[in-house]
């Protein structure tokens, strides 16, 4: 045999927080040397943190990622183990997204990211060039800093492998292996045996297994082994990174790292056989004869064994672990929130709770994310400790359970009007009392009133609701005055409750809208939808009443059944005898309807034509025409509503639909929302496919 062992890691990075990310980086070199591991992979721009974004343009980020490799350079962090780390590298006045490969306290090669991100919430060619040439090394001279360090003035840069006495290495960088070309068959084609992939890679509803399909491909048509690295975390946007990282074996999954965890560090693993590896290679007629002609990447020789003794068994391989979408809106959010709030450093959440599913469903992950920290504090993680203390400005506090933690980072209240019903009353208070939430129950009458009152003093009129004669006009600014007063109040109600309670700071507001009432534009502008950060604006109403069931099966909050249970509904309009408020009634559409709009508009690039024609045969039990109208609807009012994505609480990105005008979705906000030209051809397949069918009976 000859084993090697070999480390990945999860890190929980922080864009520029270069003193953090050090401590991190080092300790997960020092864990994995006491695993025994000889080689250490570390995610995407670990040093600078991936979430950069335009600060990668000033010379400052590159300057102080320089110096963070100094100091790992300068101790004994790299004697007798290779690492592979990530950051901003300048070469000959281009900036590329790269991996230092270093052992023994030199730079054996720095490596260019070749395929770069550039669709979806990613910019990379924004701030990075890709490199351009395939096998090929050029000198880089290293900075003065580096130079008196490791006696070095040049390393080779560029599209290489390290040979050392015992095996081939080589590293991709995350985006390289979801292309259709990845340097992995190439490499792996080359005699590389050992491929490492440092990522920054986000976390999707239902992305996982993509990622992980892909992983096991990359060594299950030619052998070899395969590391992957990745954040785990909130680095200070709307991304969480999931973490995961793994060790595959010849199409087979050896270890795997936790894909949501507080954890700051963790290593992950594995010994394997490298015979395994020629063995499965040898055994692919194919592949012998591709790899005979395969054209040559350039080698770095290094004088040091990757392997090491036979005292301990191979890994071996093991079961892979997925979550459940419930799982993923409950363990996603509630890391990204608590990341979010010791960074911050802000004293709590407060949320408007209004007795609905998707203020219950943010309640609900706080309450979650406050269950996590607990197993963590009982576990003895220190730096959870540390934060918790800090965070409740208490040096010994020890927390016992979720519900006495979340009474002290947790406020909430519901913020009722005449037109609010005793039962979305009682539904927030049940919930609030389960989670442990500092709960305040209270009207707002006396401030809707002072406020048409006001406006009645200054015009002479008193506008009313459609249930009592108004128009349209006045029954929809009567609405959004109740919404727009809730948002005012949130505020007012996070800045001063912990100081009612005898405590420092102000809160976090967390917003309560989903991404499909975003997408529609079923929201008031500035309402109590716009807050601080929103844990669910990325998340369907579909996926969250799944994950409301789910919560009250596995959580223990169980007053979410009656919520889950209950009609969608504003309560913004007088409750009468023949009119109850329904959002769905309201929209003209389903939830369903409208996640299946947005995955249309966005994945499948759908305008109102080909949206039609996709839901004409997917709706085959419905007239086209009624189709047509439906499509309509949503256009017309998505084109009405755009420019209320312009503000949108930036939010958990979870569905690859989101409308978030800012980051993800890029479109202009002033439309024509009549859609004349498009809508004219719309209708003209109408008739055609009326007459088709009429022919046909």
């Amino acid at each position: 045999m000859n084993l090697t062992t070999l480390a990945t890691c999860n890190l929980n990075q922080w864009a520029l927080d270069f003193e953090g990310n050090l401590q991190r980086i080092a300790q997960s070199i020092q864990l994995a040397k006491a695993a025994g591991a000889k080689y250490r992979l570390g995610p995407e721009l670990e040093i600078s943190g991936y979430g950069c974004e335009d600060a990668f343009l000033e010379g400052d980020t590159i300057h102080h990622s320089w110096e963070v490799l100094a100091e790992i350079l300068s101790g004994d962090l790299t004697d007798g183990i290779l690492c592979d780390i990530g950051m901003p590298v300048m070469h000959q006045g281009v900036r590329y997204n790269g991996r230092v490969l270093a052992l023994n306290r030199r730079i054996l090669l720095i490596r260019p990211k070749l395929i770069l991100a550039d669709d979806g919430n990613y910019r990379e060619p924004r701030w990075f060039a890709a490199w351009q040439h395939l096998r090929a090394v050029e000198d880089h001279a290293l900075p003065r800093l580096i130079r008196a360090i490791t006696g070095q003035e040049s390393v080779p840069f560029g599209d290489a492998a390290i040979t050392t006495r015992d095996t081939v290495l080589a590293s991709e960088t995350c985006e390289e292996l979801f292309a259709v070309a990845s340097p992995h068959t190439y490499l792996g084609l080359d005699g590389v045996e050992i491929l490492a992939n440092g990522s920054g890679s986000h976390h999707e509803l239902r992305k996982l297994h993509r990622r992980i399909d892909l992983i096991k491909n990359a060594t299950a048509k030619g052998g070899g082994i395969y590391l992957y690295a990745n954040q785990q975390g909130c680095d200070g946007g709307r991304l969480y990174f999931d973490g995961c990282a793994l060790i595959a074996v010849n199409g087979q999954v050896v270890a795997q790292g936790s894909q949501f965890s507080p954890l700051d560090v963790e290593v992950v693993t594995a010994t394997v056989d490298l015979e395994d590896v020629r063995s499965y290679r040898g055994s692919i007629g194919s592949r012998q004869v591709q790899a005979s002609h395969a054209t040559a990447v350039p080698r770095i020789l290094v004088d040091f064994d990757l392997t090491h003794a036979p005292d301990r068994a191979p890994t071996r391989p093991i079961e892979l672990r997925y979550h459940m979408p419930e799982e993923e809106i409950a363990y996603g959010p509630a890391c990204w929130l608590w990341d979010y709030l010791r960074r911050s450093g802000m004293a709590g959440f407060f949320i408007p709770l209004s007795g609905g599913a998707d203020s219950a469903a943010v309640a609900t992950q706080v309450g979650i994310m406050c269950q996590m920290v607990v197993a963590e504090v009982q576990a003895g993680n220190g730096q959870v400790i540390a934060d918790v203390r800090r965070l409740v400005g208490d040096e010994g506090y020890m927390p016992t359970n979720a519900t006495e933690l979340a009474g002290r980072l947790l406020f909430t209240a519901y913020m009722g009007t005449k037109n609010s019903s005793k039962e979305t009353r009682q539904r927030a208070k049940a919930l609030a009392k389960q989670i442990g939430a500092r709960h305040v129950d209270m009207d707002m009458d006396t401030a809707v009133t002072a406020l048409t009152t006001l406006f009645t003093k200054f015009t002479g009129r008193a506008p009313q609701f459609k249930a009592h004669g108004g128009s349209d006009a006045e029954n929809l600014a009567l609405q959004n005055i109740q919404a727009r007063l809730r948002m005012v109040l949130a505020y007012m109600l996070a800045q001063l409750l912990p100081w009612v309670h005898g405590r420092r700071g102000s809160l976090l507001v967390l917003g309560t809208g989903n991404v499909d009432e975003a997408l529609r534009g079923y929201l008031t502008k500035y309402d109590c939808s716009s807050a601080d950060i929103n844990p669910i604006g990325g998340i369907s109403k579909v996926d969250l009443r799944r994950f409301l069931r789910w919560a009250a099966a596995n959580k223990g909050y169980t007053a979410l059944l009656e919520v889950v249970s209950a009609a969608p509904t504003a309560e913004l309009e007088p409750i009468t005898e023949n009119y109850a408020q329904l959002d769905e009634v309201d929209m003209g559409m389903t939830y369903e309807e409208l996640s299946r709009f947005g995955r249309l508009r966005k994945i499948d690039r759908c305008g109102p034509l080909s949206m039609f024609e996709k839901l004409t045969a997917e709706w085959n039990h419905l007239p086209p025409r009624e189709v047509a109208d439906k499509v309509k609807r949503f256009f017309t009012y998505y084109a009405l509503n755009r420019h209320k994505a312009t503000v949108l609480t930036p939010a958990y990105h979870a569905e690859s639909y989101s409308p978030d005008d800012n980051r993800f979705d890029l479109r202009q906000f002033l439309y024509n929302a009549r859609w004349s030209w498009q809508f004219r051809r719309m209708d003209q397949l109408v008739e055609q496919l009326d007459e088709y069918r009429t022919e046909a009976t």
